[in-house]
């Protein structure tokens, strides 16, 4: 029980909390209802494999950036909690998870799978190279919401690109305000980030400018659906909750940047998602 509350902790699954209820809304919208439990079930273990994935190569793949970083230098490889060959073992295992959900669901899931791993294995690496590492990084787990979306219908709809861009950005817009927590670190290190290249003002104006293109593709997303107004009325709520987080942070106090990162964006995450599940199954 011990190694398993490990490998846990490894994979922070609270952080699961920002894509599921997205991909559960792709889902309901998809299917404007229900899918079915079969869906249901191949979705969920799909993101499972996916977050799991993600998360346990990023930690094996930065974890001598990690061991560097004060902040994050008691994670478990860098203090030899778990071991390189573990945590690639979860891995193998997760993406093997992956792929006999996306297997199960369509044939458009599945051809798309090797289009996912490139991503979800690519985005760790992209902070040695490029700031837009954070809008890499949203277009990953936004495809959360269109996995959800074509696990039903097995085709892309206008509406799904919409989806896919509002999350992505909400993502991208969210991962800058956390990397502010790792400015000086990052210039000192040669690690790209938006902080670590504009400065820390300006890098809260492009989360702003970000979340703000987002809650306009939130709208878009409904409009091209043909939403009604329960679903108008949870984009309305997300602004406020996005206009709330960044009324937390600032240039010269970063201090609420857990309750900005965390608890504002699970608020968004799953008051979206019990909007859009008001508005298709009722």
């Amino acid at each position: 029980m011990a190694r398993l509350r490990t490998y846990l902790e490894l994979v922070r699954f609270e952080h699961t909390l920002f894509a599921l209820p997205f991909a559960y809304g792709g889902m309901l919208l998809a299917g404007r209802g229900w899918p079915g439990l079969e869906t249901f079930f191949w979705i969920t273990l799909a993101m499972v494999g996916a977050r799991t994935a993600a998360m346990a190569l990023n930690r094996l793949i930065d974890r001598a950036i990690d061991a560097r970083n004060p902040r994050t230098a008691q994670r478990h490889l860098p203090r030899g909690a778990l071991s390189p060959a573990e945590v690639l073992a979860l891995s193998l295992i997760s993406l093997l998870l992956l792929g006999v959900a996306a297997l199960k669901l369509n044939a458009l899931t599945a051809s798309l799978l090797p289009v996912a791993v490139f991503f979800l294995v690519g985005y760790s690496y992209t902070k040695r190279f490029t700031w837009l590492c954070h809008y890499w990084l949203g277009l990953t787990i936004g495809a959360a919401a269109v996995g959800g979306w074509i696990a039903v219908t097995g085709a892309f709809e206008p509406a799904t690109f919409a989806l896919w861009a509002a999350v992505g950005l909400w993502i991208a817009g969210f991962d800058i305000l956390y990397a502010t927590q790792d400015f000086h670190f990052d210039r000192q290190n040669r690690i790209h980030s938006v902080p670590a290249r504009f400065g820390l003002a300006t890098a809260l104006q492009i989360a702003r400018a970000t979340h703000f293109l987002a809650w306009l593709g939130f709208g878009l997303t409904g409009l091209l659906y043909g939403a009604g107004v329960v679903y108008f009325l949870g984009v309305l709520c997300v602004g406020v909750v996005l206009w709330y987080e960044h009324r937390l942070v600032s240039p010269s106090d970063l201090s609420k940047i857990d309750a900005a990162f965390f608890q504002a964006n699970v608020v968004v995450s799953l008051g979206m998602f019990a909007f859009i599940a008001l508005e298709t199954l009722l």
